[in-house]
């Protein structure tokens, strides 16, 4: 029986069909297989007792030797790090019964003392460099544990709801987390690993191709308009959609104060990032590298797209023949790349599975029904969005069947909806556009590299969503003029962000800085962040083909979609484009 290449991922071969299953069936199974993981055994998972507490900040929870006696508080080591002074995280685990607290004489406060236990980590035990804390107060060692007690603060809100300050997760579920996190994080890194030098080769291969300045800038002009356009007609479509369901009446006063009580350190977290951001002026100051061999190092995409640009025009005014064989060198490196990525995609079910089973094993089902009308107004916006907008850029521009567009694009999409990362998703993205659209390599590793990274639709739209959303539940009237300064921070807000999961959280607290929002309410919607980062970044990685097409198609090419019968009939095209395993010798000359 003669082996299948199928990018390494086929299993073998018997029928006329040269597959056994398609990459995006594998990782559709792998997304499966990880919502069931994440629902029966995540640390949210009603299945499993919740026994542990998870604390980020130590140095401000309340723990006592003895819960009678306040002067046995343990006092956690500290450090201080660029003026901020925080406390090691750990993890305390329940051990024996509570001792339940008497309410205030106004029945408005209750303290609680849970038993833990909390074991001496290496982490801790950093942030008490010389020894002294475990010394004198724990007389403890690493791998050791202190047996303590937790205070947890029960409060009763204006409507009588009782809301605690800590609430136990699964231990069984935060030990699967720890199992799967390097798994999904070995896959990513194996995919981030290959963006820079195939971006980097195949955009000044691209440019030395075109062999005129003056079409890459018309290309340039166009993509960059194109990108800025849809992003400000993403917002809008998140205004329209947050009005018309006003998901801010849905959400009652006991799970807006569970919200900000459990996700309030964070929320501040990402007020403070916002506010060292950058101005867009930065941003594009920040374009032109200083050091390109230090923009390559740190992945600084928009930085490495200008000097590829630039190197690419300067190997064509060298001339063919000065130039040949740097041409050839990095077109060599561009085909390894791919080649690479053909091997890592092996692994995809696999990272694909753990990385989502964390996603859901953390959200847990009572944030998802607290958020249930917020985050379907969101999932409303961003359908609309890829059908109308996207879906008329494609017929419009692209000139191409949409039911088929969608198809062909379809790995990129579901793994950019399981990685929650633009620029992971960016290798998968290009060998979508030139082997299943049929894309030049020229358009492609322009347009698509600079999509990942200023092409924030999804995003966008979001931030429209959750502005309107926590002015609802704060009972904020925004104006036109808010609406519009939104419209308009998220857009620009969208340039130079980091297309990496978390990153729209920063820009989100810079659009409600600028329209008098409280940024406190980003702890409302912290919870759900994660699960709709997914939904949203599929989104952007659409915009970024959809663009893409259109550009091609303006720049003269004529585009085609490989058909099934076109992929099976050639093994050497497509997304599954077959690598041959077989290995040769190979010197150098």
């Amino acid at each position: 029986m003669e082996s299948t290449r199928v990018a390494g991922l086929a299993l073998g071969s018997g029928s006329g069909y040269h597959r056994c299953m398609k990459i995006y069936t594998k990782i559709l199974i792998g997304m499966a297989v990880g919502v069931v993981l994440g629902l029966t055994l995540g640390p949210t998972s009603e299945l499993l007792p919740h026994d542990e507490y998870t604390i980020g900040d130590a140095s401000k929870t309340v723990f006592r030797l003895d819960p009678t006696k306040p002067e046995t508080q343990l006092q956690f080591p500290t450090r201080t790090v660029k003026g901020k002074t925080s406390g090691p995280a750990i993890v305390a685990r329940a051990n024996g019964d509570v001792q339940e607290g008497e309410w205030n004489k106004d029945k408005t406060l209750r303290i609680d003392w849970v038993p833990v236990r909390i074991e001496i980590s290496q982490e801790l035990a950093l942030f008490d460099a010389d020894g002294t804390w475990r010394k004198e107060v724990v007389q403890k060692k690493i791998g050791e544990s202190v047996d303590a007690w937790l205070e947890i603060r029960f409060r009763t809100l204006e409507s009588g709801a009782v809301v605690a300050s800590q609430e136990p997760l699964s231990g069984i579920g935060n030990t699967l987390n720890q199992i799967l996190n390097p798994i999904g994080q070995i896959f990513m890194k194996l995919i981030k690993m290959v963006i820079v030098p195939l971006v980097f080769a195949s955009l000044v291969v691209g440019i030395a191709s075109l062999g005129d300045v003056r079409k890459l800038g018309r290309m340039g002009g166009k993509t960059l308009g194109l990108y800025l356009l849809t992003t400000a007609i993403a917002v809008s479509i998140g205004l329209g959609c947050a009005h018309l369901v006003k998901p801010g009446q849905f959400i009652d006063e006991e799970e807006q104060a569970k919200l900000e009580e459990q996700f309030k350190n964070k929320s501040d977290e990402k007020g403070e990032a916002a506010a060292k951001a950058p101005s867009a002026i930065d941003n594009v100051l920040d374009i032109i590298p200083e050091n390109p061999v230090e923009s390559l190092s740190s992945g600084n995409m928009l930085q490495i797209i200008f000097f590829a640009m630039l190197f690419g025009i300067a190997l064509t005014m060298l001339g063919a023949g000065e130039a040949q064989i740097v041409v050839t060198f990095l077109d060599k490196v561009q085909e390894a790349m791919v080649v690479i990525i053909h091997i890592v995609m092996k692994f995809a079910p696999y990272g694909v599975a753990a990385l989502i089973a964390e996603v859901v094993g953390t959200s847990g089902i009572s944030v998802l029904k607290a958020l249930l009308v917020y985050g379907l107004t969101v999932l409303l916006g961003l359908t609309l969005h890829a059908g109308l907008v996207y879906g008329g850029i494609v017929k419009v521009f692209g000139k191409l069947p949409l039911g088929a567009f969608f198809k062909a694009i379809r790995p990129a999409q579901l793994l950019g909806f399981s990685t929650s990362s633009s620029s992971a998703t960016l290798p998968v993205s290009m060998e979508c556009a030139e082997e299943n659209l049929g894309i030049s390599k020229s358009v492609s590793s322009f347009v698509l590299p600079l999509g990942s990274t200023v092409n924030m639709d999804g995003t966008a739209l979001y931030q429209g969503v959750a502005a309107v959303f926590i002015a609802q539940v704060f009972a904020i009237d925004l104006s036109m003029a808010d609406q519009l300064a939104i419209v308009l921070t998220a857009t620009m807000a969208s340039i130079g962000a980091a297309g990496v999961p978390g990153a729209g959280m920063v820009t989100l607290a810079m659009v409600l800085t600028a329209t008098g929002i409280p940024t406190v309410g980003i702890a409302l919607i912290l919870g759900l962040d994660r699960l709709l980062d997914m939904f949203r970044t599929a989104v952007n990685v659409t915009g970024d083909l959809s663009v893409t097409a259109a550009i091609a198609r303006t720049e003269g090419e004529k585009l085609q979609i490989l058909t099934p019968e076109q992929d099976v009939a050639d093994p050497d095209v497509g997304f599954e484009g077959r690598v041959s395993e077989e290995m040769e010798v190979v010197e150098p000359e």
